[in-house]
Parts: structure tokens; C-alpha cells; sequence
């Protein structure tokens, strides 16, 4: 729901084609001080903004002279800004003034990120890449500047396509003789990634510290992580494949597996809660087009009348309650449950007491579901036909 003061942000446009509602995912420089990115070599700015045409959000990546939409998820963060944004952890490779100490390397869980994250990511990036590449395209974009974080360790891919878009040569007959190339780049792209994971360091990736880097691997971490990292970083005899790094990924694999089942268990479980209180909601949405209706078809006394005054008491049963000493009684357990109660229509009594206290009034959730079923279906159909 983030949204920008336009009178402050002139320089955001309040429409691009069909998207309103933009508003800035990166900071936005000013006119004189707009620079080319490391990744795309334009200039280059982000935004969240609403499609007129139905109405959900998207993330605008503008390269100037260009809008690419993708999907857009609230609170991602990129790889970048959560594991490379402190500047200290790239001390262990900066080269030392003569008379200073070499600082003693870092460990997993004191300095450095836990093997089982780094395998959780490559799992998940390898299979992106697997998928791209069985499609017979390229990633191009992997790189933790565009590798998006959800949650705890869900990744996504971002900008993809982009370089496909700048890069279109129409003097090119057959652009398919490209990919094998690119997706050679994109298995030493992910090696990249996974070795500045290892090195907790975009440091640790640069051509001089690349003996430094492996030698804190080898210490830290397991050799099928060494291997990986070789395997994607050093040229090969033949064209390198996805698929060549399953066998060292191997049980991993199901760690994972069982991580993400039982992450749908879980999220499944607070699906199961919201489709709940969404039919709660409903309830209540009818219930409040119903009570203190002004007028209706011309009676001002429609909603005090009938079946409407049992659901008023109903409404001041389920809100309105006072203790002995006359201070509001209020127990979301008993809305709940006197509201499940409704939709089901349980043969349940309920005692209705007027405001005034001189009626009470004994009914069924049954008969109070007929009413509400009734009353509401007359609201709709009065709306359906339009003014008489």
C-alpha cells in the first residue's frame, strides 16, 4: 500500500502506460547525478506501481528508453543488500600496509554463512537455471544484484530478459547460435555467486583473491562445495551442463525437499485460517449492509422491523455486551463462535435482549440464518433490478 506525495516526487510520473500508483523500490538520484549500472550499462531506476487493468502491483524496471514489468513481492530484498552490504567482511582479502597484521580467517557461524544456506540457494538457482536453459534461452542476469530474497530463503531471479532486450541485433539471422555461449556464462556466473556466498565477500571473487577464496573454502567447508565451485569456475574440455552439478548437490537435495514440504505444510495450514476468515468476513459484510439501514424502498423503519430487528439484537449480542459493573464485555472467541454458528445454522437457542432491557427474545442460529439468507437476498435483488 507504500505510496509516494506527488507534489515532493515531480520527477515520478503518475501514469506509464496502464500502471499507476509508482512508487520508487530503489532510491531515486537526481537529474544530475543519474549513473550507468554495473549489469545493464544504462541508467536504470525500479518501481512498484498498480496495473489499471486488474489492478495488482508489478515492479517496473526501467531502463531508460524501456519499461520491463515483472511480478512483484512484497518486502523482497536482494542477495546483495542481505549478505554483501558491510563493508568489514571484505577485510580478510584487503591487501595489508607493510607492518600490519593479517587478521586470523573467518569460520562458519562466526564471520562466514552456514553450508546447509549456501546449499539451499544452490539448489534453488541451479534449478532456475535449469529450467532457462531447458527452454533453450539464458539467464545473463545472475549475479546478487538481481537475485531476490523472500522470506528466509526463498530466491527469484529478477531482470531477466533485459539483456536479451538491449543486446538484439537484427543483423543476427540465427540468434539460437548465441545461447550455448551464454549459458556457459551463466554456470560461471552461478560459480561466482556460490564462492562469494562461501567467502561471506564479493571480494573473495576478484581474479587476485580467487586462491585466497578456494583456500577458505577448503578449510570451512565440505569438499563437494570445493568441487562445485571448481567444477563452474574452471574451463572445461566440453560444454558444461546444469545438470553436471546434481551428483554433487546429491542428499542435499532431499534436505531441501523437505524443507520446502514442510514449509507448504505450514503455509498451507495459514491458508487454511485466512479462507476462514475470509468467510467470517463475508458474514460480517453482509450483516453490515443490513443493520441501521437508513431507508429501504422508502421505509425508514425497514431495518427495526421483521427478521432486521432480530439480526440489530443479534449484532448487539455479538459487539454490545457490558459486564455486571456496565464496562464492554469484548471476547473475539465468542464473535467467532457465534458467528460460526450462524453460517452453519445450528438448532442452538440464543437469548436476543432489547437495548432497553424489557424483551428478550429466544430464536435458533437456524432461524437467525433464514433471516439474514433472506434479508440479504432481498438487498440483492433490489440491487439487481436498480431504482423503482
Amino acid at each position: 500500500m507504500a505510496q509516494i506525495d506527488q507534489s515532493e516526487n515531480t520527477g515520478v510520473p503518475s501514469e506509464v502506460d496502464s500502471y499507476h500508483s509508482l512508487f520508487p523500490l530503489e532510491p531515486v538520484p537526481p537529474p544530475n547525478r543519474l549513473q550507468k549500472t554495473s549489469n545493464f550499462s544504462y541508467i536504470t531506476s525500479c518501481y512498484k506501481a498498480v496495473n489499471s487493468k486488474d489492478d495488482l502491483p508489478y515492479c517496473l524496471r526501467r531502463v531508460h528508453a524501456l519499461v520491463f514489468s515483472y511480478d512483484f513481492h512484497a518486502g523482497a530484498e536482494t542477495m546483495f543488500s542481505r549478505h554483501f552490504n558491510d563493508p568489514t567482511a571484505d577485510s580478510y582479502f584487503t591487501k595489508r600496509k607493510w607492518g600490519q597484521h593479517e587478521p586470523p580467517p573467518p569460520r562458519q557461524h562466526a564471520g562466514l554463512l552456514p553450508e546447509s544456506l549456501i546449499w539451499a540457494y544452490i539448489v534453488q538457482l541451479s534449478s532456475a537455471l535449469r529450467t532457462i536453459h531447458t527452454a533453450g534461452l539464458a539467464c545473463r542476469v545472475m549475479d546478487p544484484s538481481k537475485i531476490l530474497i523472500t522470506g528466509k530463503t526463498r530466491l527469484r531471479v529478477n531482470c531477466v530478459g533485459v539483456f536479451d532486450v538491449l543486446t538484439f541485433d537484427n543483423s543476427q539471422t540465427n540468434h539460437v547460435t548465441l545461447m550455448p555461449q551464454y549459458q556457459q556464462a551463466d554456470l560461471i556466473s552461478l560459480g561466482k555467486v556460490v564462492l562469494a556466498l562461501a567467502c561471506n565477500s564479493l571480494a573473495g571473487i576478484q581474479r587476485e583473491n580467487l586462491q585466497k577464496a578456494m583456500e577458505l573454502v577448503s578449510i570451512n567447508y565440505s569438499s563437494d562445495l570445493k568441487n562445485l565451485i571448481l567444477y563452474l569456475l574452471t574451463e572445461q574440455s566440453r560444454l558444461r551442463s546444469v545438470n553436471d552439478i546434481m551428483p554433487m548437490i546429491g542428499a542435499r537435495f532431499y534436505t531441501q525437499l523437505d524443507a520446502s514440504q514442510m514449509r507448504n505444510d505450514v503455509i498451507e495450514e495459514d491458508l487454511a485460517k485466512e479462507v476462514q476468515n475470509g468467510r467470517l468476513f463475508r458474514l460480517l459484510a453482509k450483516l453490515g449492509t443490513i443493520n441501521e439501514r437508513p431507508e429501504f424502498q422508502k421505509d425508514r423503519t425497514w431495518s427495526e422491523t421483521g427478521d432486521r430487528y432480530l439480526l440489530k439484537l443479534f449484532r448487539d449480542h455479538l459487539f454490545h455486551q457490558v459486564t455486571e459493573a456496565g464496562t464492554p464485555w469484548i471476547d473475539l472467541s465468542h464473535i467467532v463462535s457465534c458467528l460460526n454458528k450462524l453460517d452453519a445454522g445450528v438448532p442452538e437457542k440464543i437469548n436476543l435482549v432489547s437495548r432497553d432491557e424489557k424483551s428478550v427474545l429466544v430464536v435458533t442460529y437456524l432461524d437467525l440464518k433464514r433471516c439474514f439468507d433472506s434479508t440479504f437476498q432481498e438487498l440483492q435483488q433490489a440491487a439487481a433490478t436498480g431504482p423503482l
